[in-house]
């Protein structure tokens, strides 16, 4: 199942700090629930694991990302990664892309693009309920995010541990769960089910 993804967000931030950011996947993974970094392979090459649960199935996967183009003179950073679920039951590739946009002084748009492959166990549930939990696990990256750059930019008091903490928070959650954190996920792919049904139904 291939699934395309945009997003975007805005952060406090210069965008000089912003790459430094997301260029480093030991920061990075500390805004991702559920994600861990186990080792360095070469310089732009990385190996780490993921765990997702939607509905009741939890998928961990296993795997490496590497950067293909880090060019600065035009912000722009390409990475690739894939992985394969650690009861060998399916697997995830994806190329995402990441532009850095120097809206105003001090605050910085990011972009990204990614295109994802998933095979397995968790394409059972469908583009709706994946692209849901997507959605969730993003934006639970942005809060961290900007919780690490923001306070840094602005200088305020205590802003180096707030931001220290919020990121520790993140790294040692649980996997990112659609129906905890997303209730509505769940009604809204039981909706889908339910009308195609009726369509069939209907059409027949």
């Amino acid at each position: 199942m291939a699934i395309d993804i945009a997003k975007n967000f805005v952060v406090k931030a210069p965008r000089s700090a912003a790459w430094d950011f997301l260029t480093d996947p030991s920061r990075v993974v500390r805004c991702l629930p559920g994600a861990a970094l186990t080792n360095q392979i070469d310089e732009r090459t990385y190996a780490g694991t993921v765990t997702v649960k939607v509905g009741p199935v939890t998928a961990s996967f296993k795997g490496t990302m590497r950067f293909e183009r880090l060019d600065r003179e035009s912000w722009t950073a390409e990475m690739v990664a894939a992985g394969q679920e650690v009861r060998g039951k399916g697997g995830a590739d994806m190329r995402m892309t990441s532009q850095l946009v120097e809206r105003t002084a001090g605050e910085t748009e990011v972009t990204v693009t990614s295109q994802v492959n998933i095979v397995g166990v968790l394409a059972q549930f469908g583009r709706g309920m994946i692209q849901d939990v997507s959605d969730q696990l993003f934006q639970k990256f942005v809060d961290a995010a900007r919780a690490e750059l923001e306070p840094a930019a602005s200088a305020g008091p205590g802003a180096v541990a707030t931001a220290t903490s919020a990121a520790a928070e993140t790294a040692g959650a649980p996997p990112i769960d659609a129906l905890s954190l997303g209730s509505a996920a769940v009604v809204r792919a039981a909706g889908r089910t339910a009308r195609r049904l009726v369509s069939r139904i209907l059409g027949r």
